[in-house]
């Protein structure tokens, strides 16, 4: 299976933000890139939720209890 296309894109980063990433990555052996990118991922699902639910709280739509929520997918015991 193929990999999905990727885009390259820049990035300034602060000196001490480097040094951080920098010593991270040498200890795991792992890119840079790769920790960029979890951050990135990790941050923009927490971003993406936080403005789904403004937009809800703005548009006035219903909103649906926890209890509710559980019961629906039957997690509650």
């Amino acid at each position: 299976m193929s990999k999905p296309p990727k885009k390259l894109i820049g990035v300034r980063l602060p000196v001490d933000l480097d040094r951080r990433l920098t010593r991270l990555a040498r200890k795991t052996r792992r890119a840079k890139t790769y920790y960029i990118q979890e951050a990135i991922v990790d941050h923009l699902d927490d971003l993406e939720d936080y403005y789904l639910a403004i937009s809800r709280l703005e548009d006035r739509q219903p909103t649906v209890s926890i209890d509710d929520v559980e019961s629906d997918l039957e997690l509650d015991d």
